[in-house]
């Protein structure tokens, strides 16, 4: 038996949680808000003095650090055969505006922990393994969001993401240049034996359901529109009820239909409308023009795309009922993701084998990992967080349930070596 394998069959492997944690609290410092959350966003100093303080800290634990040109940082662990795909993970360390300790970050420095752990214990890996930091997954700063890896899995170019302002009309290559990571690697065509990202829920289906680790199947797909829906505006005084072309009372019944169509294709659907303007917005004038954002979820493909026809049906409906007219502009489209049946399977054993209750639990948001997804076997790994809250400055999670996560984490990416290097990942 191999020094690898006796440490995977150990019910004593255990990393650090105390270790773990104060590297939370210490990353957490920067960029620290009085409500006890993180203002950190992309490429401004304070997200430079972050990624200098991880580099810090991977060079001590022994990694080669290398930067590529949209500054995605990857801190690689030597393995035994340099020739095999790395077992990645990784996550953000930039924050919304009013974020929290755990969003992004945990997934950092869990992979870190995990480095640290295996250096303690003295074990050498078939498979390099490597501690990512993907640039501005948040999009606070820069749209669009997952930046960093969507340029490594080429869904943007680099050339376009370079290119993308703030609202001063900073691009992304000045900021970049400003704090010292536009690095030489090249962005795309690296090989991926496997990527786990271990992250809080960012929902309450966890704590709700007493359970400390989340076996993430895969993300929900999500398709986004902006609707704007014309009438009439006139005054609210003289204008009688059946004559109006009143474009709010239109979108009432348009809002009500995205909740009544998700409600109606459980599990998994969400329907939301976040943002709802009322235009010219006086009290005495029925609104003429209504703007508004439709938010549609769902991991089945088919039951997506049937919730968008019940709400496309009303909106014909409700404009032929009260004389308005309309315009639906698609805005996002990002199909259904199953992740790779041996990367959930790692997942779920390790948890087994710590002795950890689970569940399989589907993400809602997105991550990296759905476009790392598309480049080789991926997984991830939830954890609680306190009511559900992130993105937000009051997120919490505790160090038992990080440290758990992180734990499972450990044993998946072991395993996962193991498979990368006999050719496949265990099923």
């Amino acid at each position: 038996m191999t020094v690898l394998q006796s440490v995977l069959q150990s019910a004593h492997l255990h990393i650090d949680s105390q270790r773990l944690w104060q590297s939370l609290m210490e990353l957490a410092r920067l960029g620290a808000t009085a409500k006890g959350g993180v203002c950190r966003l992309a490429l401004t100093d304070l997200d430079r003095q972050a990624r200098d303080l991880f580099v810090q800290w991977c060079e001590a634990a022994g990694c080669t650090v290398s930067i590529d040109a949209v500054g995605n940082i990857f801190a690689r662990r030597a393995g035994r055969n340099a020739q095999l795909p790395p077992v990645m993970t990784g996550s953000h360390i930039d924050t919304q505006p009013t974020g929290g300790k755990f969003d992004g970050c945990f997934g950092v420095l869990a992979g870190l922990e995990v480095i640290r752990t295996l250096n303690d214990l003295g074990v050498e890996t078939e498979a390099p393994l490597e501690v990512v930091v993907w640039t501005n997954e948040e999009g606070s700063r820069f749209a669009p969001c997952m930046m960093g890896s969507g340029v490594f899995a080429e869904k943007f170019t680099l050339e376009e993401a370079l290119a993308k302002t703030d609202a001063n009309g900073v691009t992304v290559g000045e900021a970049l240049n400003a704090i010292g990571y536009a690095g030489s690697r090249h962005v795309s065509g690296h090989p991926v034996g496997a990527y786990f990202e271990a992250h809080i829920e960012q929902g309450p289906i966890l704590e709700d359901q007493h359970k400390t680790i989340g076996v993430v199947l895969g993300a929900l797909g999500q398709k986004w529109f902006d609707l704007k829906l014309r009438g009439v505006e006139a005054h609210a005084g003289p204008t009688p009820m059946h004559l109006r072309k009143d474009a709010l009372v239109g979108a009432a019944t348009v809002v009500a239909a995205v909740n009544r169509a998700a409600l109606g294709h459980q599990p998994h659907a969400c329907g939301t409308v976040g943002c709802l303007q009322a235009y010219p917005g006086s009290r005495n004038v029925i609104p003429g023009e209504v703007r508004m954002t439709l938010d549609f979820r769902h991991l089945e493909p088919e039951r997506l795309d049937s919730m968008i026809a019940e709400v496309r049906q009303v909106i014909d409906n409700t404009c032929n009922e009260h004389g308005l007219s309309y315009e639906l502009t698609p805005t996002a489209d990002f199909p259904p993701l199953y992740f790779d049946k041996g990367c959930v399977a790692a997942v779920r054993e390790a948890a087994e084998g710590l002795g950890l209750t689970h569940m399989d639990i589907v993400s809602g948001a997105g991550h990296d990992a759905i476009f790392l997804a598309e480049l080789g076997p991926a997984g991830m790994i939830f954890v609680p967080c306190e009511g559900g809250i992130s993105h937000n400055e009051i997120e919490n999670a505790t160090p038992d349930d990080l440290g758990a996560g992180c734990a499972v984490l450990l044993r998946a990416m072991l395993s996962a070596s193991v498979a990368v290097a006999k050719g496949r990942l265990a099923a």
